[in-house]
């Protein structure tokens, strides 16, 4: 059939638009394929579709894709910041997600972290007024309000002498709920039963430690405390903690062991931490218990401890104690400290909780995504001097090497030499690179991959203290770091840490590549372990990676697309291998709308 050719006068109206549609769309299609070819505009178009796909995660490919376009650094790619609500994210502990999770045992307050796929690929703005933090020790007293404008504490708690608004700060009195006069007058009062000065005790954990003002003035007995929170109504107990400079991270004691190795800590102290310490069987007790060394200190101030209508706990508590021979040091007050037993005699007993001991076979330092235990953890699967008062005094248990490492293969000689290693390393990072350490620039820092500790014992003279994380899938040597009277944690690399944003001035790795590989594959990207860094990094704060010149180069590539000024040095004259050695510094950017 051949076509019908109407005359012009017989067309339709409805015909005629149809036609001027499809010209007009065809010679505007013409247009902008010119002007994307010969103008600038293509380029910029090019790179703003780049950057919003960057920003995508509905199509995992996609996002894969651009990460690798940032790896290549072929092309100049930025990954832009996220959205302006973003400002405290942390990955893992999102309420709005764990919220749909069970509540048995907290297990919905714990960490949950969403698959990378499932994660925007941007990078955490400041809040509007970021102000570069008070540096320590002034911290100690008075943060800015603008870096973290989180008011309900200071409303709820100010009468408790925790926090209050005073012009552009907050600032800390040093008390707390269970303290209120100070944190002083109560580690004096502790002080009349536990050895807190001279060195004895040098590694604390402070239980749901509020704004951490009892780790904070322990310091000054050269005790080093784990503060610990979950996320919780509050919103920002930890933030406050590390904007202070006192070591703390974000976690919650419910169906898994917290991330330490056995036989860490010479003292626990819980004050109004609200831990069920006798339910589930005495689980929580039984979770103290394999963190505390032998001969070490417990202390549990609030309630149950002589609490009205809490009497069936007080005794359930005081029995638990009993069953696993603890000594009753003193109850004042609403105040209890008992002494943990030197060895595993006690058990097994007959006691009304049927506790007994873990199998041999159980290892009490395994604690990564490990379910708690109902069992006694065996101090005599560690062998060597662990117990307080036995393991050297601080500052000579730094050096002296720990028990816990001569049971590893050639550990003294790998200790030693590690030791020596790291003393040489850092010199040389002060004296030729010009990072800032031992200046009031620098005090929360961050080992990534901390084997026995060497970089953070080789700063033992400046007014740094340092997370030591060792990764999971490696060498447990914890415990070590531990026994050297430094504090840790365990961690996976391919899984953000759980922190706030912007409370390190100082990241550490040796081996970044190390971190993601298994078995000479990558089990997750480059790009997103560099993206979480700069998430936890202040601004303008300093990072510092050692690896291969290949590896160097591709975070050299990462660096310049998330916005840090990086230079690439050769590695200290006396070391062999083939190291490089990056430092960058994080921009202080901020949202365009913060600027005005």
């Amino acid at each position: 059939m051949g076509h019908l050719n109407l005359p012009i006068s017989k067309r339709s109206p409805r015909q005629w638009r149809l036609l001027d549609l499809v010209s007009a769309a065809f010679f505007a299609i013409v247009f902008i394929f010119l002007l994307l070819v010969f103008t600038p505009l293509g380029d910029s178009m090019a790179a703003s579709g780049r950057q919003a796909l960057l920003l995508s995660t509905s199509d995992p490919g996609q996002r894969h894709r651009l990460a690798a376009l940032v790896e290549l650094g072929t092309q100049p790619v930025t990954i832009e910041a996220c959205s302006a609500d973003s400002v405290d994210h942390m990955p893992c502990e999102d309420p709005r997600r764990n919220s749909q999770l069970s509540r048995e045992m907290n297990f919905y307050r714990e960490r949950h972290c969403p698959l990378p796929d499932n994660t925007p690929l941007c990078l955490i703005p400041p809040p509007k007024g970021y102000e570069i933090p008070v540096p320590w020790p002034e911290s100690l007293h008075k943060v800015w309000h603008s870096n973290m404008p989180h008011n309900k504490i200071a409303e709820r708690k100010g009468h408790q002498g925790w926090m209050k608004l005073e012009g552009p700060y907050f600032i800390f009195p040093g008390g707390g709920t269970m303290f209120p006069e100070g944190a002083v007058p109560y580690i004096e009062k502790l002080g009349q039963y536990i050895p807190i000065s001279g060195g004895t005790i040098r590694t604390a954990l402070d239980m749901g430690c509020g704004v951490a003002s009892f780790g904070g003035y322990l310091l000054a007995e050269d005790i080093l405390t784990v503060s610990f929170a979950p996320r919780d109504s509050h919103k920002s107990q930890i933030q406050f903690a590390l904007e202070r400079g006192i070591p703390a991270f974000v976690a919650m004691l419910g169906t898994r062991r917290l991330p330490f190795p056995g036989f860490s800590f010479d003292l626990v102290h819980c004050s109004r931490c609200l831990v069920p310490f006798t339910a589930y069987n005495a689980t929580y007790f039984l979770e103290v218990d394999r963190l505390l060394r032998p001969g070490g200190y417990l202390v549990i101030s609030g309630p149950p401890v002589r609490w009205a209508n809490q009497d069936k706990e007080w005794d359930d508590l005081q029995a638990v104690a009993r069953s696993l021979c603890y000594e009753i040091i003193v109850v004042e007050g609403s105040t209890a400290i008992w002494k943990k037993p030197l060895g595993d005699s006690c058990l097994p007993n007959q006691n009304e909780f049927g506790l007994e001991l873990c199998d041999e076979s159980d290892d009490p330092s395994y604690a990564w995504y490990y379910k708690l235990k109902k069992c006694v953890s065996r101090t005599s699967t560690a062998k060597g001097e662990l117990a307080v008062g036995t393991i050297p005094k601080w500052p000579s248990r730094l050096t002296k090497v720990p028990s816990r490492a001569t049971q590893m293969k050639n550990g003294i000689d790998v200790y030693e030499a590690d030791t020596r290693r790291w003393l040489r390393r850092v010199a040389y990072y002060k004296n030729s690179l010009n990072i800032k350490l031992g200046t009031p620039a620098i005090r929360n820092v961050m080992d990534m991959n901390a084997f026995f500790g060497g970089f953070a014992a080789a700063l033992k003279s400046d007014p740094v203290w340092v997370m030591n994380v060792v990764p999971a899938r490696k060498t447990p040597t914890l415990a070590v770091i531990y026994d050297r009277g430094l504090i840790g944690v365990y961690h996976d690399w391919c899984e953000p840490f759980s922190t706030y944003p912007r409370t390190y001035d100082l990241i550490h790795v040796a081996g970044i590549e190390s971190l993601i590989k298994d078995q000479g594959k990558n089990r997750c990207s480059l790009v997103d372990l560099m993206v979480e860094m700069d998430r936890i990094l202040r601004p303008q704060g300093t990072v510092v990676v050692r690896d291969s010149p290949e590896v160097i180069d591709k975070v050299g590539r990462i660096a310049r697309a998330i916005k840090w000024t990086a230079t690439i040095h050769e590695k200290e004259p006396e070391s062999h291998g083939r190291e490089k050695i990056l430092v960058a510094t994080k921009k202080f950017w901020k949202l365009p709308s913060a600027s005005h």
